[in-house]
């Protein structure tokens, strides 16, 4: 039986070098577009991405539309919102106003009896037979 023989480092670059050469020429024969099988490849991947693209440009669009059909209903319902709160206030100014002037008016005939009251009762005081200071 014959022993191995350790190869000497000369040997080992040399078997290194033409492994190298033989991945780089098999690299090489790929790049070249003489292959069928390589370009149906490339036109698969470039059907597929294509196709991709197309899904993605859509999903967009779809996404799109909606924020936009969102944003006009949303600014819809804001200015529905905007016109109740205003009916609102304006409503309830002019209640405020109302009841405001009812109160001014309920003082005034308050303010106006107490005015006829005293009025009456001095006029009471200088009919009376004890004159206008009264009895003493």
């Amino acid at each position: 039986m014959a022993s191995f023989q350790h190869p000497d480092f000369d040997e080992r670059l040399s078997a290194a070098a033409s492994a190298k050469q033989a991945v780089l020429e098999r690299f090489r024969a790929k790049l070249s577009g003489d292959d069928p099988e390589l370009v149906k490849k490339q036109a698969e991947r470039l059907e597929i991405a294509r196709a991709r693209e197309a899904r993605i440009a859509e999903r967009k669009a779809t996404k799109e539309a909606r924020e936009a059909a969102e944003r006009a209903e949303r600014e819809a319902r804001e200015a529905a919102e905007k016109t109740e709160r205003e009916a609102r206030e304006a409503r309830e100014r002019a209640e405020a106003a109302a009841w405001k002037a009812a109160l001014e008016e309920e003082k005034k005939a308050e303010r106006d009896a107490r005015y006829a009251a005293r009025k009456a009762r001095k006029l009471e005081r200088l009919n009376s037979p004890f004159g206008k200071y009264g009895r003493r």
